[in-house]
């Protein structure tokens, strides 16, 4: 596992479920860790788990739809901490439902949580990333904004607007030192939206269940995967009989782990002494070879028939 001590993580969405997982990563890399949410409860007792690992932790409860409390996020984090050297966009919510049922204050609240807030947090970090040198960002996205979902329109376009914003921050800061990632992963029990589907009566209807089964090819994890999208995955249950996919497609070296790839320390993700512009891999029966393209992170890909998951060794 990679050695975060003496950098400073801020994870959105951190109340709970993949959120909390990612938080407790980081501080067992040793990052001290800004851990924000709506909820104050759960956030004080995930501070108190991050004490007992020996790292430096605060809570920020806000309130992503206001801008006011976006703005003021980073500024405290900074402040009571130290400058952001990481920063996981992964606040989300959602609100199923036909989109002509869906009210515009849903759909505000969607775009507003899932997209708009991930860029008004991403901005003011860039400039201090960028005069220190050394730093990445991270989008939380979702396996349906790859392959969508009936009675989640909104829900699918924010998470898949994500993905567009990662490859164009790649592009406009490419040959600096700020790296950008994204992740989608997949549908998991014991907290988040689709265990809120069930919470809701979700389980009591098989036409729904399978029309979602259906929507999404079923893959499972044989182990815990030290990647950074199974870090979004650790300590949450997969769903017995739900998709468990991340799709992930990794154009420089498979096998780089988790906080490797959180790493500020090596923004191009590619081992020394590798050119970016002719170094090829072949990573998989089910890819091409292909060239890796500098400060790429990781890209969230599919074949053009099936989703694609990826192990390391």
């Amino acid at each position: 596992m990679k050695d975060l001590t003496a950098k400073t993580a801020l994870v959105t969405g951190a109340s709970g479920g993949i959120g909390r997982a990612i938080c407790l990563a980081l501080a067992d890399a040793g990052a001290a860790v800004a851990v924000c949410g709506r909820q104050t409860a759960p956030l004080s007792r995930l501070v108190s788990d991050l004490d007992a690992k020996n790292v430096q932790a605060l809570a920020i409860s806000a309130d992503l739809t206001h801008t006011a409390a976006v703005n003021s996020l980073i500024e405290r984090a900074e402040r009571e901490l130290a400058p952001i050297d990481i920063l996981v966009n992964n606040a989300g919510v959602e609100q199923p439902a036909a989109l002509t049922d869906a009210t515009p204050d849903q759909i505000r609240t969607m775009v507003e949580v899932n997209l708009t807030a991930a860029m008004l947090l991403t901005r003011p970090v860039l400039p201090g990333i960028l005069a220190r040198g050394r730093g990445h960002v991270v989008f939380v996205s979702s396996g349906l904004a790859k392959t969508g979902s009936a009675f989640q329109a909104p829900y699918s376009a924010t998470k898949a607007a994500l993905i567009a914003l990662t490859h164009a921050l790649r592009a406009e800061y490419r040959h600096t030192p700020v790296g950008f990632s994204v992740v989608c992963p997949g549908l998991v029990t014991g907290a988040g939206m689709y265990q809120r589907m069930l919470d809701n009566g979700f389980a009591a209807s098989p036409a729904a269940r399978k029309r979602t089964k259906d929507d999404h090819p079923v893959h499972s994890f044989t182990s815990l995967l030290a990647d950074l999208a199974t870090i979004c995955a650790n300590q949450i249950q997969p769903a017995d009989d739900m998709p468990a996919f991340t799709t992930i497609t990794n154009p420089t070296p498979l096998q780089r782990r988790a906080l490797e790839l959180l790493d500020v320390s090596h923004p191009p993700w590619l081992p020394v002494g590798v050119n970016p512009t002719t170094h090829t891999q072949n990573h998989s029966p089910t890819h091409t070879r292909q060239p890796a393209r500098g400060n790429f992170g990781l890209v969230v890909g599919t074949s053009l028939d099936r989703l694609i998951l990826l192990r390391t060794a």
